[in-house]
């Protein structure tokens, strides 16, 4: 009894020595991403404004009830969620709530990891800083802002390759191995160092091939290109002009460093994320004011190329389009923001898994009741 209790003290004891190390220890004793890893690393705040925008309670002519394709029309929708995984699911149409619920503890008020949801915020910031001229072209080579890239290869790579998913870097997107370069970038803590040390394997826009580090050298470029920490952007031109509900945080790598993961880790409330949608339904306006050009949305909607994702969907500057011309951001645990035009909806689902379900489907579905 006596040698068990000195082993856990020595284990408890070790714990922040083995987060502390390197991204191999850290892969081992987190292993795969979940829904609480905003606890685990440092971040940096995105505040609110002293002023927040509430949406209203709606009204609609019968409850919404689970789509026929996924059981009984009987069974209650919430237990359907969150037997599927969900932690909070929220439907708004044009600023009014329609359903609102949370499970498992989740409330309101708890902050929820976007995952690669985070990407289409950098997408937005993009469009703003091409407006205000901070960044001239997306056909500028990203050599143009990021001068310590090694390979030379990156002299071909526009921004707008990073943006679309098509620059030809030598990166494997899979978490099966901790010596893997995705475990790296997301459990190390020096970004900009293994930022510099990527690889070209392929010529620009030759075929689509998601990989976060695409994200990440983007947002290094807006930071260059702007002179602001991607959190304060994303703080000056968005968070506090939309009167966000709640203060969000972006994780980084490290306390040292302080880079931004950009490609996964920002971590706000739902009603936040809904707000961020409904940005995009009433195309980069927000009560008046234009945060998001109006053209940038327009060409975030078009198909220009074969681009596809994994659920075989259209991918266009990290959003995803949809046959009815629905977009949606999507996260690796099932987090997304629907964005439907067509029936003035906004949807966001956050959970602690996929459940098995593909959700845009369900969401394209459960719009039709409305």
């Amino acid at each position: 009894m006596v040698g068990r209790r000195k082993m856990q003290l020595l284990l408890l004891a070790l714990i922040p020595v083995l987060l502390g190390g390197c991204h191999v220890t850290r892969y081992f004793w987190w292993n795969y991403a979940d829904i609480r890893d905003n606890m685990k690393f440092s971040e940096v705040p995105v505040l609110r404004s002293d002023t927040v925008w509430t949406f209203h309670p709606g009204t609609i002519s019968r409850p919404l009830h689970l789509p026929a394709a996924y059981g009984p029309v009987t069974e209650p929708l919430d237990r359907f969620l969150h037997e599927h995984g969900t932690v909070s699911f929220l439907v708004i149409r044009n600023d009014s709530i329609l359903h609102e619920t949370y499970f498992d503890g989740y409330s309101q008020n708890e902050p929820i990891p976007a995952f690669s949801v985070a990407k289409s915020f950098v997408s937005a910031l993009t469009g703003i800083a091409l407006e205000e001229g901070s960044v001239r072209s997306l056909n500028q080579p990203v050599t143009d802002y990021l001068h310590f890239l090694k390979d030379t290869g990156f002299k071909h790579i526009t921004l707008k390759n990073l943006l679309e998913m098509r620059s030809g870097l030598r990166f494997s997107e899979t978490y099966g191995s901790p010596f893997g370069l995705m475990p790296k970038f997301y459990y190390g803590r020096n970004l900009k160092k293994y930022a510099a040390k990527l690889k070209v394997g392929e010529s620009p826009d030759l075929q689509y091939n998601y990989q976060s580090a695409n994200t990440l050298l983007l947002s290094l470029v807006l930071e260059e290109a702007t002179g602001m920490p991607l959190n304060l952007y994303l703080q000056e031109k968005l968070w506090k002009p939309m009167e966000m509900e709640s203060d969000a945080s972006w994780s980084t790598d490290s306390r040292k460093h302080r880079t931004v993961k950009a490609f996964c880790c920002l971590n706000a409330i739902t009603r936040d994320y809904a707000r961020f949608g409904r940005l995009y339904l009433n195309k980069g306006n927000w009560n008046g004011k234009q945060l998001v050009p109006e053209h940038w949305i327009e060409e975030t909607l078009k198909v220009t190329n074969d681009s596809r994702d994994s659920g075989g969907y259209p991918y266009t500057y990290y959003w995803r389009v949809m046959p009815n011309g629905a977009i949606f951001a999507k996260g690796v645990l099932g987090q997304y923001i629907y964005v439907d035009y067509g029936k003035k909806l906004v949807m966001v689902r956050m959970g602690k898994h996929h459940g098995g379900i593909a959700w845009p489907a369900f969401f394209s579905a459960l719009a039709a009741q409305l």
